[in-house]
């Protein structure tokens, strides 16, 4: 009878909890990922000189397709989906190549190159487990700090208005904003620190609005509800330098959503195998294709998501769906972006140094896990190099094509291909080794992958009978 219930009961990640257990639950996890989510759209869109409003709309568009990729990813259909517990957001990866592509060619050529880039991981899933072996630890690692070390420019801009120097008003602004977030991660309950930056944010702006720094006139003008309206700014371009420089980041978002879904798939109990893994990422790919479409940038799973998902120990994959329906009702919803537009830069300066931050702090968290020999240094060392070379002398490839500066000043594809290229060259043997690690690992992972509850009892009744077979006392 007791055999009959487990075969019967279902996995935590399948069950659907209450209503009043469900909403909370979903929009904790969009407070954990909101201010990672709304960056990347104002910094391209303040980047590039957008107004208030056209800067406003791609917030909304970026929140609606966040809901719809989070619900694809967690829901699934067909062979898009892991079915996991999820959350999707534009990747920080691409905001140095999209901010080059949009200052040599327009914003058109950005949804362009987002669009092939979501058709060129739609293509690459089913076989991407196979060249895994060229992203070890010590490229992702380096790649992921890369890309926060890149994007300090960006908070240093925001504190400084673009200036060559800041005023010491926003610089107080921005400092405030920064101890308030690092008082909250010291003494705050674990529930409050997990949105520390979010409310860091609601904080400073709250601050700064005596000051006369908070610009909310457009809310007024914005609507209760609005559809996002595909193409809003015009049919995409194809610059192929531009697509090239997108599929270099496409690779890297590959990359950090496999180590996402391996791992939520470790937290939740339901190891991630090869068909899961395609299909989690054809999702990523349809999401970025749709982001094109949809007037945003290529998606992601969010690790910092992955983390609360092992803090709070919630594992249905119905909560991160509930999760994606907030984000689609925020989206439609043109106040609450306006709303967000209207922070303070230097309020965004002072808690993008801690956002920026932590994903740097998460590539030396993955460079962690590797044994530093000299080569394995060098390898850093030069592709930090190579990365920040445009960050600390923008002018540097201004006499090259433009197709190499599209791919080299953004810094974060530069030092992502030469990561890449020097662990090829520099470490032969490990790559090889690790190549054989990758078959041996997939060779005993099940075929029957779609149904991993049949894969775990079959293994369950394998160890029982290993057990009972050695148990001379039976």
């Amino acid at each position: 009878m007791s055999t009959s219930n487990a075969v019967s009961a279902k996995h935590p990640v399948d069950e659907i909890p209450r209503l009043d257990r469900l909403f909370p639950l979903g929009l904790q996890h969009v407070l954990a990922m909101y201010a990672g989510a709304i960056a990347v759209p104002l910094i391209v869109g303040g980047a590039l000189g957008y107004s208030s409003e056209d800067i406003a709309f791609l917030i909304s568009a970026d929140l609606f397709v966040a809901g719809v990729a989070t619900l694809v990813q967690s829901i699934g259909f067909w062979r898009f989906g892991v079915r996991l517990p999820l959350m999707q957001g534009v990747t920080f990866a691409a905001v140095g190549p999209m901010i080059a592509i949009g200052t040599r060619y327009d914003i058109t050529a950005i949804f362009g190159a987002t669009i092939a880039c979501g058709l060129f991981m739609i293509a690459l899933a089913p076989v991407f487990s196979s060249i895994l072996r060229f992203f070890p630890p010590l490229v992702t690692g380096t790649v992921i700090m890369i890309i926060g070390l890149s994007l300090m420019g960006v908070a240093g801009g925001w504190i400084t208005d673009n200036q060559p120097t800041a005023q010491p008003r926003d610089l107080a602004l921005a400092a405030g904003t920064l101890v308030f977030i690092v008082l909250l991660e010291r003494f705050a309950p674990p529930a409050v620190a997990r949105v520390s930056v979010l409310l860091g944010l609601v904080v400073g702006t709250l601050v700064a609005i005596p000051f006369g720094l908070v610009d909310w006139s457009g809310v007024g003008d914005a609507g209760w509800f609005a559809v996002i309206t595909p193409l809003h700014f015009g049919l995409p371009t194809f610059p192929v330098a531009a697509v090239i420089s997108m599929l270099v980041v496409g690779l890297v978002i590959m990359t950090e959503t496999t180590g996402d879904m391996v791992a939520v798939g470790e937290i939740v109990d339901r190891p991630v195998g090869r068909r899961q893994l395609a299909d989690g990422l054809r999702a990523d790919g349809l999401s970025t294709m749709l982001g094109g479409f949809f007037n945003t940038f290529p998606y992601t799973a969010f690790a910092q998501n992955v983390g609360l998902v092992s803090l709070t120990r919630v594992k249905s994959r119905w909560v991160t769906a509930m999760s994606g329906v907030i984000l689609i009702a925020l989206g439609l919803v043109p106040k609450v972006a306006a709303i967000v537009e209207g922070v303070p830069r230097a309020v965004l300066g002072g808690a993008g140094i801690a956002l920026f931050g932590m994903v740097v702090a998460s590539g030396v968290r993955t460079l962690a896990r590797v044994h530093f020999t000299n080569t394995n240094v060098l390898v850093v060392a030069i592709s930090v190099g190579v990365a920040l070379l445009p960050t600390v002398q923008p002018d540097i490839y201004a006499e090259f094509p433009d197709w190499f500066q599209l791919i080299f000043h953004s810094g974060i594809s530069a030092g992502a291909l030469t990561a890449i290229l020097l662990n090829l060259l520099l470490n032969r043997e490990q790559t090889r080794a690790d190549s054989d690690q990758a078959v041996q690992e997939a060779r005993r992972i099940p075929k029957s992958l779609s149904r991993p509850d049949e894969v775990r009892r079959a293994e369950a009744a394998r160890a029982e009978a290993a057990r009972v077979e050695g148990d001379p006392g039976r």
